[in-house]
């Protein structure tokens, strides 16, 4: 088996490109706001598997760089004015809405990353490690779960007060209709779905278009702007 520090600086690396995106932009920017909510989940999952929390290092290592690789290649569409994935045009295209609250920019991220990237950075993994997806199962599920913990940090941290939600209650029933484990559960069926496809690479790239084209839909609800 390779050493371990072969794998340590690709996630080094996604590390600084976002701590570097951070600092590039506004902080009311919406990729701003999702990128210091990934940032912060990237660097945990580091930190659990420099504290041994992984069963598999190299799988967690992997999953997790594959992963944040489809993020930041969707940034970089946007820099070279490409156009990114389905699923991420929308926080694109509304990242400087005045009428859309920071936690909705969070959570169209969130929606993104996991519903579409999340299943694509498995297989991706699958095919980096010549294994098949459950060998890897245990890792998807840790970051899922770092994913559901800082969720419930985010909505409290980026919720407005009692009051507030009375006034903004449409943003209650918008945020109330999406469920990071739903998302989680409904991509860990689709990575299998794609494993299984990959001999049949028309139907794959097809289902591949559904899916993000299907998040993206989700992500522009989750967007949609409301009254101050």
């Amino acid at each position: 088996m390779p050493q371990l520090e072969q794998f340590v600086t690709p996630v080094d690396a996604v590390v600084s490109r976002m701590r570097a995106l951070d600092e590039s932009l506004p902080e009311r920017d919406g990729i701003a706001v999702f990128n210091r909510v990934y940032l912060a989940v990237t660097e945990a999952v580091d930190r659990g598997i420099d504290a041994g929390r992984f069963t598999d290092p190299r799988a967690a290592i992997t999953l997790d760089v594959r992963f944040a690789e489809r993020y930041l290649r969707a940034v970089e569409a946007v820099t070279d004015e490409r156009r990114p994935p389905a699923c991420w045009r929308p926080l694109f295209q509304y990242r400087r809405h005045p009428g859309v609250r920071p936690l909705q920019f969070a959570l169209a991220g969130i929606n993104a990353h996991i519903g579409h990237d999340l299943a694509l950075a498995v297989v991706d993994t699958c095919r980096t490690l010549g294994c098949e997806p459950v060998d890897v199962e245990d890792e998807f599920d840790r970051v899922g779960d770092l994913l559901v913990s800082l969720e419930e940090r985010i909505r409290e941290d980026l919720m407005p007060g009692p009051d507030l939600l009375q006034i903004a209650d449409p943003l209650t029933h918008l945020l109330g209709a999406w469920s990071l484990e739903r998302a989680r559960d409904a991509t860990w069926t689709a990575a299998r779905a794609l494993w299984a496809l990959r001999g049949l690479p028309d139907v794959a790239g097809e289902f591949t278009e559904r899916l993000d084209t299907a998040v993206g839909f989700a992500g522009r609800m989750l967007l949609t702007p409301l009254p101050d």
